[in-house]
């Protein structure tokens, strides 16, 4: 399967990123090694889309979405087809009503 990230997304893992870095002051190789956790999680789902749980914040939608949970980051993704999409990225400290999909 090929693994998609949407523009949502991507611009959500730079949002993470930003605020583990400069909110929270994590070091830069505590940040980048997060990055490439987040990113492996993703990979992860390309033999088995289907391990990741249902998303219950976003259950009322038409489309199902599922959920990998990296460290405290929820990887929020759908599959269609062949492809795995990679709809928005999400720190689970957060208020659920910020999640975007």
């Amino acid at each position: 399967m090929d693994i998609h990230f949407t523009e949502q997304a991507l611009y959500s893992l730079d949002d993470v990123l930003y605020f583990l870095k400069y909110k929270q002051r994590l070091p830069s190789k505590k940040v980048k090694n997060i990055k490439t956790a987040i990113l492996n999680g993703a990979k992860s789902l390309q033999p088995n889309p289907f391990k990741g749980q249902k998303e219950p914040f976003l259950g009322h939608y038409d489309l199902e979405y599922r959920r990998v949970i990296i460290q405290h980051i929820k990887v929020i993704y759908r599959i269609e087809k062949e492809t795995i999409i990679i709809v928005d990225i999400f720190d689970s400290r957060q208020s659920p009503d910020k999640m975007k999909s």
